[in-house]
């Protein structure tokens, strides 16, 4: 359904996510809806952006970010469908919480419902959708890591036990296991000192940034 405004400036968005290979992905695909939206940096001088979209990529604990605005409504984008992690966030205050199997111009429009005053939550499309924004790149894809799989590697690199990162993502500890299997053969990892040893040498760290202005 789409939105309409009275809206005469773009939205103005900030992307967030501790990886500057997330944030640069999804802010150039952000950035190919000039007109609607436009992407800023956090702490831009022109001030704080209406919205920051927050990829939640390798993200343990809260979604909030103490550092954000008032005026600044929080978008979550996330691969958690679980029911838990969409109460949990909704609980700590988010305006939005969308789902990474959406489409791009679904999360656009989620974008502006959310600046116009909405809460929006968006979860997993069913049986897959081309074109998803899901499809962005992530750190370790070039290695053959899916999403997940390097997900788990940036929590494990994280000190993190394997229910806490069962925790963390909303799986099951077996499914957290499956996934640490098959991440050590790809990388050649024979133990989970050699996956933290192979994650830190390939940048599987890394501190909040945001893209710059475009």
């Amino acid at each position: 359904m789409a939105v309409v405004t009275n809206q005469q400036q773009p939205v103005r968005v900030a992307v967030e996510n501790d990886f500057p290979v997330v944030v640069e992905g999804l802010a150039a695909m952000v950035a190919r809806h000039r007109g609607r939206v436009e992407v800023v940096a956090l702490g831009d001088s022109s001030g704080p952006p209406d919205v920051l979209l927050r990829d939640t990529f390798g993200l343990s604990g809260d979604v909030q970010d103490e550092h954000r605005a008032p005026s600044t409504r929080l978008v979550a984008f996330t691969a958690a469908d679980d029911a838990r992690a969409v109460a949990h966030a909704l609980e700590q205050g988010v305006a939005g919480y969308v789902h990474k199997s959406v489409s791009e111009p679904e999360l656009i429009e989620a974008i502006e419902r959310v600046h116009a005053g909405e809460q929006v939550v968006l979860r997993r499309s069913g049986g897959g959708r081309r074109g998803a924004v899901g499809t962005v790149d992530w750190p370790g894809r070039a290695h053959g890591l899916s999403d997940r799989e390097a997900e788990v590697l940036v929590l494990i690199c994280k000190g993190m036990s394997n229910a806490e990162v069962a925790e963390a993502l909303y799986l099951s500890v077996n499914s957290v296991k499956t996934y640490i299997r098959t991440l050590y053969r790809k990388i050649g990892a024979q133990s989970r000192s050699q996956a933290v040893i192979w994650g830190l040498q390939h940048g599987f760290t890394g501190r909040a940034v945001s893209a710059r202005s475009h």
